[in-house]
Formats: C-alpha cells, sequence, structure tokens
C-alpha cells in the first residue's frame, strides 16, 4: 500500500473501456454484439429480462467464474452446447479477451489478445472492474466467510504475489484437513500426516494475514469517510479480525505454533481452526457490530462504502479507473442515502459506467446522458430518447 492509499482523490494514468462486447448462449443472453461508447450505457429492463446477467456476462471476463457463484454449465443457455464471450478493450494489460466453455467437454478456453495463457490464474483481472448490486448486502450481514471472499477477490486480482499464496493456503489447506479425516478412520495413521502440511501453511497464510491486515489499516479512514459523505450518522470503523496476534515479521512463527497447538482438536474435528480461513472483516458503528445490530439502510451504505474501496484498491493497482457496473444500485435506499452515493461517485474519478436499471424513470439524473439501451426476453436493442 502507498501513503496515499487513505486518501479520497486519484490521478489515475488511464480509463479501461469495454469498446466492443460479443455475448453468445449466456444465461437467457442468446447473442448480442455491442459497441459501447467511452462513458458507458444505461441498461433498461424489468425484472428476469436479463440486465444482470449482461452485467454478470462483463465480469465473468474478469473473474473467469460466475460472480453469483454458479458452476459454468449452469451459465450456458437452456438447449445450447455452451457460452462464449468476447471483449475489445482499452487501457487495460489485454486488448482482447475471450472466454468459451463447452458443457459437454466441460472445457473452458480462455485467450488473451489471441494467446491462451499458461495458467488460468494468468488471465485473471485482464481489466479492473467493480460492481454494485443490492445483493451486496450480504457482504455486511452476511457469515464471515462472505468478508473473506470480498477481500480474497480484490486482493487476488489486485496482486499477483497475494492469488499465488491464496492457492497454495487453499491447497495445503485441503491436504491437511484430508490427512486429519484419514486420520479418524485410521487410528495408525500419525499426527505427522497433518504435521507435514503445515509448514506450507504457516507460510502462505502469513503472507494472505500481513496483507489483508495492511489492507485494512490503510483504508480503514477512507472507509469512514465515505460512510460519513453517505449520510451515516455515527462513528464507521474496519478492522481486520483475526485469533493470530503477530507483527508482518512474526506471523508465520506464530501461526505455525497455532496449527500445533490446536492439532489435537483439529484431528477429533476434521478441521483446521487456525488460520486466516477463520478470520473475518469487522464492520461496526459506534462500537456496535453491523452485521448483528445494524439496520437495512446501515448495512447497505457499509457494503457500498466497501465497493468504493475495491474500487480504490483496483485504481492503485492497476493505475487505471476500474469499470464500474451498477446493478439497480440505488434499490431499496432511502432518498437521502441515494443521493449521497451519487455525489459521491460523481465528487471522485469514474471510469466507464453500466448502470442496470428496471424502468426508464429509475435511471439518476448524473447517467441520463449515458446512451440508453433495453432488454427485452435475452434481446438487447439500443433505444432513441
Amino acid at each position: 500500500m502507498t501513503a496515499a492509499a487513505g486518501a479520497i482523490e486519484r490521478n489515475p494514468v488511464a480509463h479501461s473501456a469495454l469498446r466492443r462486447l460479443s455475448i453468445r448462449s449466456f444465461r437467457n443472453l442468446k447473442r448480442a454484439d455491442i459497441d459501447l461508447p467511452a462513458a458507458g450505457i444505461a441498461l433498461v429492463g424489468e425484472n428476469g429480462q436479463g440486465k444482470t446477467n449482461f452485467l454478470e456476462a462483463i465480469y465473468y471476463l474478469r473473474l473467469l467464474r460466475s460472480l453469483r457463484g454458479a458452476q459454468d454449465a449452469e451459465l450456458v443457455t437452456f438447449g445450447e452446447a455452451g457460452f462464449h464471450l468476447a471483449a475489445t478493450i482499452e487501457g487495460a494489460r489485454a486488448r482482447e479477451v475471450s472466454v468459451g466453455f463447452d458443457r459437454l467437454g466441460r472445457r473452458k478456453k480462455i485467450t488473451l489478445d489471441g494467446a491462451e495463457p499458461e495458467r488460468m490464474a494468468d488471465a485473471l483481472g485482464a481489466f479492473p472492474a467493480v460492481i454494485f448490486s443490492p445483493r451486496d448486502a450480504v457482504l455486511v450481514s452476511g457469515a464471515p466467510v462472505e468478508r473473506r471472499r470480498f477481500l480474497d477477490v480484490m486482493l487476488a486480482l489486485s496482486s499477483r504475489p497475494y492469488l499465488l499464496a491464496l492457492q497454495r493456503y487453499r491447497g495445503a489447506l485441503a491436504r491437511r484437513n484430508a490427512a486429519m479425516r484419514e486420520m479418524r478412520l485410521n487410528h495408525a495413521a500419525r499426527e505427522a500426516c497433518a504435521a507435514v502440511w503445515e509448514p506450507a501453511l504457516a507460510e502462505q497464510g502469513a503472507i494472505l494475514f500481513v496483507a489483508r491486515t495492511e489492507w485494512a489499516k490503510a483504508y480503514a479512514s477512507q472507509y469512514a469517510q465515505r460512510c460519513d459523505a453517505i449520510g451515516e450518522r455515527g462513528s464507521s470503523t474496519l478492522r481486520y479480525a483475526s485469533s493470530l496476534d503477530a507483527s508482518r515479521a512474526d506471523a508465520e512463527e506464530a501461526l505455525l505454533e497455532a496449527l500445533a497447538r490446536k492439532r489435537p482438536i483439529d484431528v477429533k474435528r476434521g478441521i483446521t481452526h487456525a488460520g486466516p480461513h477463520r478470520d473475518d472483516l469487522e464492520l461496526s458503528l459506534d462500537g456496535r457490530e453491523l452485521r448483528t445490530y445494524g439496520s437495512a439502510g446501515q448495512q447497505r451504505t457499509a457494503a457500498i462504502a466497501l465497493r468504493l474501496l475495491e474500487a480504490s484498491t483496483l485504481r492503485e493497482a492497476a493505475r487505471a479507473e476500474p469499470l464500474v457496473l451498477l446493478d439497480d444500485p440505488f434499490a431499496e435506499l432511502d432518498a437521502r442515502r441515494a443521493t449521497r452515493i451519487l455525489e459521491l461517485l460523481a465528487a471522485e474519478e469514474r471510469g466507464q459506467t453500466i448502470v442496470a436499471v428496471p424502468r426508464e424513470d429509475d435511471v439518476p439524473e448524473a447517467f441520463t446522458r449515458l446512451e440508453r439501451w433495453r432488454v427485452d426476453d435475452g434481446m438487447l436493442a439500443r433505444t432513441e430518447r
């Protein structure tokens, strides 16, 4: 993190923008070819017509999997053999990105500028983008796994060392847990079968722990500023909550000791209790945990603040304004909060924006100049205003 991480103002060197998008047989979007203006578009469509699927298709090219947790086979239009997505992008590390999935063979092919990367991880985060959605409330109201996923996706897409550490950590964790389950079934197996994976867990887990902790410290003040700017009354705080009490220098050793200490109970239960996979991102208002005590409006405010922090993090890493995807972002928000959020978005640098809403009147005034499109039963068409 740089010293500027706590500031709201940014001087990015580029803007990432989709200039052309091609969709084939993705969810209910059977066929679409769109040239997108640099400013973005406003997409109007009733619920169930395909506007969220359109945003998901864009984000799939970044994340290489469904942002809603669906399996690839579930994304294929009913009756079709597979789906294909392709985009031409400006201001990103690859100009041409494409993903094709064959349902029968369960195979996925990814290309960056016409070439297949050696590993799928090499294609992750080909362009910076952040999505805002009413479903984001689960980031605050949901279980710790939701906030860990938020941290992991954001940091993995903005830092290759974090991505590699996360992959290695998950591999070592799965093997240690499998070894402990084997010990429960086979009493002849020894604790050494589980212990052998602990150095790798400690080494990679320390990288995750340090990166998450430093991110939370760097962006805590920015989180409070954004909650205040949205109009939240009270003191908003963000901190990384971990059972591991360690500094950057001794995180690996402390985690190794914790794994050894908890090994007996881990063996009995077949799971690993120590490590960053058990941590949380704690969000509070006036000292009270938002997950438990926050109102729906307060939880939405915090979730939007988190997405704004994600945009700042990506901006720092990519040195470019991320693409902004807004999926009916002001649904269920009171007028005061919605107005403040629009003012905040307008005050900050903003890249290409694609806003999706159910009705024409729902397009916020700040986005009324965007080119207007409509989606009905999976078919997209430009409309005249």
